[in-house]
């Protein structure tokens, strides 16, 4: 099973050369400004894509998931848009979750630990690949002013949790791909730190 891996495309989706393979997804920051007409935009990008499946979630640009969810949601019709749900396909199973730590006041931002450690908790034990928006601790998740930023505690939960894979974006600078233990973890922003789309796609065999 190929997978075809996408983050953080902030609107450039286009300006992407995007493989072919049999699942594509994107783990979020669909958008800049977070709006409808946006998310109408890239549902058009996906219904021009021939991969079998597609599985989206949203990230902190994507306000409108959360703000107007309902409508959001309607507007995606060419993928399986997740929130902390899954679904599985020829045997792999897929989990989708949009939430992180507070980032300056944007969408699907929980403060406490306790908040995010209960919407890890949602996780399926036998999840193979898991979708984050946020990364996990000291993993991909290094900014340019050497902070890591990403979620402890989501980090204990993939560790306890042992997926094939796990997928994120959010830190642009972070981009690229870890293996530890059994899992791999992958960076998939395509948009550099001053939001050009020039990190390409990362293509993962499962």
């Amino acid at each position: 099973m190929r997978l075809i891996l996408l983050s953080d495309t902030h609107g450039f989706h286009d300006d992407l050369s995007i493989p072919e393979g049999d699942i594509l997804i994107h783990a979020g920051d669909i958008t800049m400004s977070g709006t409808l007409h946006e998310i109408e935009l890239f549902d058009q990008f996906l219904s021009q894509q021939p991969h079998r499946h597609k599985i989206v979630i949203a990230g902190n640009h994507d306000v409108c998931f959360e703000s107007r969810p309902d409508e959001a949601r309607r507007l995606i019709k060419h993928a399986v848009y997740l929130q902390d749900t899954g679904i599985e396909i020829d045997g792999v199973k897929f989990w989708g979750t949009p939430w992180q730590p507070w980032f300056m006041d944007m969408a699907f931002n929980v403060a406490s630990n306790s908040g995010r450690r209960a919407r890890w908790n949602l996780i399926p034990r036998d999840t193979h690949v898991l979708i984050t928006h946020t990364p996990p601790r000291s993993i991909l998740d290094l900014t340019s002013l050497g902070e890591n930023v990403g979620c402890e505690e989501l980090a204990l939960a993939v560790k306890k949790l042992g997926p094939r894979l796990h997928v994120f974006g959010h830190i642009h600078e972070a981009y690229g791909i870890r293996a530890i233990g059994d899992t791999t973890y992958i960076n998939a922003c395509n948009s550099s730190l001053r939001y050009q789309a020039i990190q390409p796609p990362i293509v993962f065999d499962l």
